[in-house]
């Protein structure tokens, strides 16, 4: 006993002494390194220095450092991915709620409140959800893997909201677990099969988003592998081809023509067409009214897609608070408010910057990038801190085979589930028992021009002097 204690001391005072070595031993190391870089900073010509890089990433701005040196490189078309765009967009941190607290008082906090929503009223087959939040399009293989496609459909069953196939392939299991189903009508030459159609709650015609506007892409076989060209029918060594037109000579009849088409088709359910948010909207929104859509998409400046040019995604569009504030009142100036109904998307992150999107007119929210990075949740742990969270995620990613679908699910399904809770708490404190209730005369705004543009109290001032 006397030897196995004495063997026991000695290991610990060895491994003691090993990690003391260490901690000075590193104490030391780092000291020396800080020490030498240090004399580097301190003592060498500004033109020599290190620190020349500040001014210089301040100039110009680090991404655009960076993705220069990635032009320089490449010498192609820069394909940027999930936005990232390199300035900053107006967005909705201005807009504040009115809070209920004298006359009227707030909601008791047991009372349910009516959060659900119909899509396309005048439509033989309106599509009803419980919630405002839906799943956005983003495409299977094009960009998602089959397991992120599946979780996210199974998810927004749970919850009895939609989601939105995107332009990429429609695998057979994603339309037996999904609930409401929206087939995104694209300028592709997949996704068109009659009985799938049929099979939709909607039809979305899309014509732009905000990432890309109306321009398509081709992609080549080493970037769209595995199952995903199956389902979408492609050769194996043929480019998967998204077009920027529907139709040879594409005039405004020939889309009035492919929405009666798809109408007729499908028995009757929402008809409607995606667009991104740019400076002719309300020309845009005029032409789509022509169209005879039953609703429309609106994608602002802020949106994000797999990938696109950062010249697109900087340079063109207008932000998504302009956006839906100029469709919903040029809607209602074409007394098409409460007949055409309004989703709106770009850059909408949290539950705040859905229910504002929502008192300013739109019905409903699509949700593209928060879902993208809820449904990996925790899973996105497989790939960092070496590689980007998304290689979880993309058909191509490194990691996509890890991907669990049942973690998938429950975390997106939580996040629309709390999302829709504060949202609920937000509109009693705001003393409103139904969505319905809900318009921006619950707003208010502490930048004046913000407020003079909304048509909503600039918050500097009394309520009674706007």
């Amino acid at each position: 006993m006397n030897i196995l204690y004495y063997l026991s001391f000695a290991m610990i005072a060895t491994l003691f002494a090993l990690s003391l070595f260490m901690l000075v031993g590193w104490r030391w190391l780092m000291k020396r390194i800080v020490k030498q870089m240090g004399n580097f900073i301190f003592t060498d010509s500004y033109q020599e220095n290190i620190i020349e890089m500040i001014p210089g990433f301040r100039h110009m701005g680090i991404q655009n450092v960076l993705e220069n040196s990635l032009r320089a490189e490449k010498g192609d078309v820069l394909y940027r991915p999930l936005g990232g765009s390199s300035k900053k967009w107006p967005h909705f941190d201005q807009v504040t709620f009115i809070p209920a607290q004298t006359t009227p008082f707030p909601i008791d906090g047991e009372e349910e409140i009516d959060v659900t929503v119909t899509i396309g009223p005048k439509a033989k087959k309106p599509m009803k959800i419980k919630i405002p939040l839906m799943i956005s399009g983003m495409a299977y293989g094009i960009a998602l893997s089959e397991q992120v496609r599946l979780s996210l459909a199974e998810a927004a069953k749970n919850v009895g909201t939609a989601i939105n196939s995107g332009e990429g392939g429609i695998l057979p299991e994603e339309l037996n677990t999904a609930g409401k189903y929206i087939l995104q009508f694209s300028k592709t030459e997949w996704s068109k099969e009659e009985d799938v159609l049929k099979r939709a709650d909607m039809i979305e015609i899309k014509l732009g988003q905000g990432a890309i506007f109306g321009m398509g892409k081709k992609i080549p076989p080493k970037d769209l592998t595995g199952r995903a060209r199956k389902v979408m029918g492609l050769k194996e060594n043929e480019n998967a081809v998204i077009g920027e037109h529907f139709f040879e000579d594409q005039t405004l009849e020939d889309l009035k023509e492919l929405v009666e088409e798809l109408r007729v088709l499908t028995g009757g359910v929402p008809i409607g067409v995606k667009i991104g948010a740019g400076g002719k909207i309300e020309e845009d929104i005029d032409h789509l009214i022509e169209m005879g859509v039953d609703y429309i998409a609106i994608d602002g400046g802020q949106a994000a897609m797999h990938e696109a040019p950062p010249i697109l995604y900087d340079d063109f569009g207008i932000p998504t608070l302009h956006a839906v504030v100029r469709a919903a009142n040029h809607l209602e100036k074409r007394n098409m408010k409460g007949q055409i109904s309004l989703i709106v998307s770009g850059g909408l992150l949290v539950p705040g910057h859905f229910l504002k999107v929502l008192a300013l007119g739109a019905d409903a929210v699509y949700l593209g990038s928060a879902m993208l990075f809820t449904v990996a949740h925790n899973q996105i742990l497989n790939a960092v801190p070496f590689e980007p969270p998304t290689q979880v995620v993309w058909n191509e990613g490194k990691f996509k085979e890890q991907f669990k679908i049942k973690d998938g699910v429950q975390a997106a399904e939580k996040f629309l589930t709390a999302s829709t809770e504060e949202m609920k708490m937000a509109l009693k404190a705001m003393g409103k028992r139904s969505l319905k209730e809900l318009s921006k005369k619950d707003l208010v705004s502490y930048d004046d021009l913000t407020a003079q543009m909304i048509g909503i109290p600039f918050s500097f001032k009394p309520w009674e002097e706007n």
